[in-house]
């Protein structure tokens, strides 16, 4: 099913493939009112994503896609709605991107360690304008081919507690959440089934996160789950938290990340994308 909003995707600013208005026209083949564009810890690609939006009758809602710590986890919150020209948000973007500037440099370090510079050469040369990602280090060893698939990436070199794996030095969630508010964003916690915590935990992390003036959980994230749809609804509703819907887009061709392709919202649930369909 497509959806007329989808709140969380990325551009070749983070680690997208699509530059920005390619993304914007992908987004207006897809059958899209609005999208949000979300790219990790920077706002480099909205005002390419702006324009080209501006020409194809869609609109560009403004994101950014947070990295934070809670309880010794990295989590990711997105900013919908955000002022990418909000003086606060400067120098928190600055420190993000200097966290992640850093991590990049310890992960190359790593795999150059375990014989794998020509991976390492492949992600800085797919990372381009980007700061270094796990992901881009993760195509790396794949065009390499140290890897057969990403997940095989991650499984042996990137993930927790593999040879490769470097945490990533997060402000705490309530900063995260505090940025996104100043900057006039709404926060929505996303993909919280990724973090593989126990139910426990992720109740305890939701309401940390709706403690730090969050807004939503991203319920809907790529692939239509029922299941899992059917969890994060029961934790928005007992949390007193609105909906969000996106598919995390990268690039095209995963069916798991496609555009639009979203199942939609239980009805009772406050749906923060409809503000801006």
């Amino acid at each position: 099913m497509t959806a007329l909003t989808d709140l969380h995707t990325h551009s070749d600013a983070s680690d997208g493939v699509l530059a920005p208005a390619a993304l914007a026209a992908a987004a207006a083949a897809a059958g899209l009112r609005a999208f949000a564009l979300t790219d990790h810890d920077t706002v480099d690609g909205l005002a390419e994503a702006e324009q080209a939006c501006a020409a194809l009758g869609v609109r560009l809602v403004p994101g950014i896609e947070v990295s934070a710590k809670w309880a010794g986890n990295t989590v990711h919150v997105l900013g919908i709605g955000i002022d990418p020209a909000a003086p606060s948000l400067a120098a928190g973007l600055a420190a993000l991107r200097a966290a992640r500037r850093a991590r990049g440099a310890k992960i190359a370090e790593k795999l150059i360690g375990l014989g794998h510079g020509e991976a390492v050469a492949r992600a800085r040369g797919t990372a381009g304008r980007a700061e270094l990602t796990r992901t881009h280090f993760a195509a790396g060893l794949v065009a390499s081919g140290a890897c057969r698939d990403t997940a095989e990436a991650f499984t042996r070199f990137l993930g927790r507690g593999r040879k490769a794996f470097v945490a990533g030095d997060w402000p705490p969630l309530e900063q995260a959440c505090t940025l996104i508010a100043a900057a006039g964003g709404r926060a929505s916690l996303a993909h919280p089934l990724r973090y593989q915590l126990s139910s426990g935990a992720l109740r305890r992390l939701v309401g940390a996160f709706r403690d730090a003036g969050g807004a939503a959980l991203e319920v809907v994230t790529g692939r239509p789950d029922p299941q899992r749809i059917a969890t994060l609804a029961n934790a928005a509703r007992a949390a007193g938290l609105a909906a969000t819907a996106g598919s995390d887009f990268h690039a095209p061709g995963a069916p798991w990340s496609a555009l639009g392709a979203l199942s939609p919202l239980p009805e009772d649930l406050t749906d923060l994308g409809a503000v801006f369909a």
